[in-house]
């Protein structure tokens, strides 16, 4: 099972990014194409988890919509899931696009979606300069503790991280792309099964 370790920063105010380990080993499970730059970074401080996406996209799809919810699925976007065991009974979605909404909520496998349920502890920051787009959050360790994602006295945790890579096709339609940390295996694009996930490692 693939493995990330988040080193731990002294200053949360002034993060120093570059003491973080730069996770790029992903992959397009479902199609024969190289990954355009992906970086995934994370952090952690005395009471807070911090994760950095950094990505390079030269067709960037920003969905319309009613809702958050809407405007994220129809938009590239990077995800984290996290979940307190494998057998994903619950797990939880995170799904962040380079504009700043987001799409979360929990689940059980597979692909039972609980829509309602909200991570209210999220911070986000984003931007969008050229072919370039970052995604900066912050989510509090006591919200990984309350939801048993990380155990009493443990510094490792159940995660996945994935990118949703979408780009117009010459008829206008838009081709959806899935970039993975860890390949699922499976014959059709899915994050959601145990296969996709990983362990982090706070250090």
């Amino acid at each position: 099972m693939k493995r990330y370790q988040i080193h731990r920063a002294e200053n949360a105010s002034d993060l120093d990014w570059t003491a973080a380990s730069c996770l790029t080993d992903f992959t397009f499970p479902w199609e024969d194409r190289e990954v355009p730059l992906t970086e995934f970074r994370a952090l952690w401080t005395e009471d807070t988890l911090h994760f950095r996406f950094d990505c390079i996209d030269d067709d960037l799809v920003l969905g319309d919509g009613a809702d958050a919810t809407e405007k994220v699925m129809g938009s590239d976007r990077v995800e984290i899931f996290l979940a307190p065991s494998l057998d994903l009974n619950p797990y939880y979605g995170l799904e962040m696009d380079p504009r700043g909404e987001v799409l979360d909520y929990a689940a059980r496998f597979h692909r039972q979606m609980e829509w309602d349920w909200r991570c209210d502890t999220l911070k986000l920051m984003t931007n969008i300069e050229g072919n370039r787009y970052s995604v900066e959050g912050s989510l509090p360790l006591a919200t990984l503790r309350e939801l048993d994602v990380l155990k009493p006295g443990a510094s490792e945790f159940f995660a996945g991280v994935y990118r949703g890579e979408f780009s117009h096709k010459p008829d206008g339609s838009v081709h959806h792309g899935w970039i993975a940390w860890v390949d699922p295996k499976t014959e059709t694009p899915d994050f959601h099964v145990p296969t996709s996930f990983g362990v982090f490692e706070l250090v």
